[in-house]
């Protein structure tokens, strides 16, 4: 921004978020600021940082034009006021959101590997006290009520039970 003589007006930075979420409080007050037209060009370092899908992408820069707002990538160069700067970001964009859809499905693919090989696949599995659970079930309790009696969540109850019975 410096180097360009640009005023910061705000950095909007989502931590701990997917940026591959249409939906992110940064992204969002963002895009609330550009409507009120606040500033008149988005800088960011990478545009994959922005969006990960072209769909989005295009969907903001549609936006951004209509709203008279620039978009410029630091580390590609690119600058949607031109036409040769929009047509890269449309092909860059959509390698970006091609190198996504690949992890993806590795990973999917290494799931269902580890599953054939009889390996659990998530968060370990909780363990409780099944014995006192139906206990409380067969005394009539529900099952937000055993959940908030032991400190495990309904879900993890509602397995216990399932599995050993006592529904």
């Amino acid at each position: 921004a410096a180097r360009r003589g640009l005023a910061i007006v705000a950095e909007f930075v989502d931590q701990g978020v997917s940026g591959a979420r249409d939906q992110r409080p940064e992204l969002d007050r963002l895009m609330v600021g550009a409507r009120q037209r606040a500033f008149d060009l988005v800088l960011v370092y990478r545009f994959d940082r922005f969006a990960r899908g072209v769909r989005h992408l295009v969907t903001a820069l549609d936006e951004f034009q209509a709203l008279g707002i620039e978009f410029v990538s630091y580390s590609e160069s690119l600058d949607t006021s031109t036409p040769m700067g929009r047509a890269m970001f449309s092909i860059i964009a959509a390698l970006a959101e091609l190198e996504r859809d690949i992890i993806v499905e590795r990973s999917v693919e290494g799931q269902r590997r580890a599953r054939a090989r009889g390996k659990h696949v998530g968060r370990p599995r909780r363990q409780i006290d099944a014995a006192h659970v139906l206990r409380l079930r067969v005394e009539g309790r529900s099952l937000r009520a055993i959940a908030r009696a032991t400190g495990a969540s309904r879900t993890v109850i509602t397995r216990v039970v399932r599995e050993r019975g006592a529904a």
